[in-house]
């Protein structure tokens, strides 16, 4: 798949997604919000994907929405904003609902919606160097990109709201203490960490992984009986597996496991 706005390229099971608009600081447009969409459905069902990685290019992760190609829009905004808000939504939700876990490496600032991206990732890694803010009331507008799903679940409530509403931004060592990312790199060692990361996931059990991302987000709101019955079956469900079939035997046998995602 080429693409305008990204880097795409799959190997040993990692779909590495990386941010690509340099001349725009890697900010998000209608053009990106599509191909983000498109590549996180594509990767969603393709087999072959174990892991997803998803980076940027130069020192700016992602500042957000294009700020500037809002204000061209004129009166036209309100429909350009509910494109660009669909096609990200989708894509947000592909990765999120996909059995292969999402890793993102983030270099630089992560603000707006390139904060949701960060906030919605299974395992984040970040630079020494990246910061993070919500942004989107400076600019009069309100938070996209699953931010108010994720980062109350992450950070509670009131947290959530002081970082939404003064815009604080955030040092890698706070995001971490916050639980908004799992690691902090030195700024070189970022990219080489995120790839042996990312092909460490790759060689597991994908299905199990998979159910475990449905498990975690649906017992936040479920009740506890109704969640426990959820991880019977899906426990039952994963036995069924040949990577479970696989993993248990080389287990009792003391050997590694070749695992398939399957």
């Amino acid at each position: 798949m080429l693409f305008k706005n990204l880097l795409f390229s799959i190997k040993d099971g990692v779909a590495k997604i990386t941010l690509n608009r340099p001349e725009a600081n890697n900010s998000i447009n209608l053009d990106m919000a599509k191909e983000l969409c498109d590549v996180a459905i594509h990767c969603s069902e393709n087999e072959k994907v174990r892991a997803m990685l998803l980076t940027a290019t130069g020192d700016i992760f992602c500042p957000g929405g294009d700020v500037k190609s809002f204000a061209s829009e004129g009166k036209n905004l309100p429909d350009y904003l509910k494109a660009v808000t669909s096609y990200l939504h989708l894509a947000v939700s592909c990765f999120t609902r996909a059995e292969a876990p999402v890793m993102v490496a983030v270099n630089g600032v992560a603000a707006g919606a390139g904060m949701s991206l960060a906030c919605g990732g299974d395992i984040v890694l970040a630079a020494e160097s990246s910061r993070f803010t919500m942004a989107y009331t400076r600019i009069g507008l309100s938070p996209d990109g699953g931010a108010t799903y994720f980062l109350p679940r992450i950070v509670g409530l009131k947290r959530a709201l002081e970082l939404a509403l003064n815009n604080r931004q955030l040092s890698a060592h706070e995001a971490l203490e916050l639980g908004i990312v799992t690691q902090v790199l030195p700024d070189s060692e970022l990219q080489a960490q995120a790839e042996i990361t990312a092909k460490q996931v790759a060689s597991g059990a994908t299905k199990a992984f998979g159910a475990v991302k449905r498990l975690m987000h649906s017992g936040v709101t479920t009740p506890l009986e109704t969640q426990m019955e959820f991880e019977s079956q899906s426990l039952v469900n994963m036995s069924r597996t040949a990577d479970a079939q696989e993993a248990m035997a080389a287990f009792v046998q003391k050997r590694a496991p070749n695992l398939q995602g399957k």
